[in-house]
């Protein structure tokens, strides 16, 4: 009889997840159309919302199955400390991630921009091609294509020569 709650239960929970993320991606789409937003940043909220409504509904699978609170705890502490970690760590992964989402929301950066990296021993420029989690993507004048961690754009100084309006 628990078996059958519990299936009951998961069924009801995925339905209700495939149906929030369709709701959540159709309402998020028309708020920031209305907003004026670039396409490749509305994908990146519709992304990142979706991570955080599957951590939320494995969450609520792994109490339902009957994980013990505790051990619910620890997964969740361990997230809460790998990004905690992400937001200190120069080199990681992790640490790119959470540039991206720097860049997103406090950088005047955007596609089609053109800009420059300003390095001592190294300085190029080209057009913003794209913008994803973990790189940035930078169009030279002569063709070629740059990939920048997102971590090296928040450590070195920008200049953005044309930008896009």
């Amino acid at each position: 009889m628990k078996e059958k709650i519990q299936i009951i239960e998961t069924i009801a929970l995925l339905v209700i997840y495939v149906a929030l993320l369709f709701l959540s991606k159709t309402i998020i789409n028309n708020t920031l159309k209305k907003a004026h937003l670039q396409r490749p940043r509305r994908k990146m909220i519709i992304k990142a919302l979706h991570i955080f409504t599957t951590i939320g509904v494995l969450t609520l699978l792994a109490g339902i199955w009957g994980l013990d609170q505790n051990e619910i705890a620890v997964f969740a502490s361990t997230l809460l400390t790998a990004l905690g970690i992400a937001f200190f760590a120069q080199w990681s992964l992790l640490s790119n991630i959470t540039s991206s989402i720097i860049l997103f929301f406090n950088h005047p950066l955007k596609l089609g921009d053109t800009i420059k990296v300003l390095d001592k021993e190294y300085s190029f420029e080209g057009e913003v091609t794209e913008l994803t989690y973990f790189f940035i993507h930078l169009r030279t004048a002569n063709g070629e294509l740059i990939t920048v961690p997102n971590s090296i754009i928040l450590q070195k100084s920008i200049s953005i020569i044309e930008s896009e309006l």
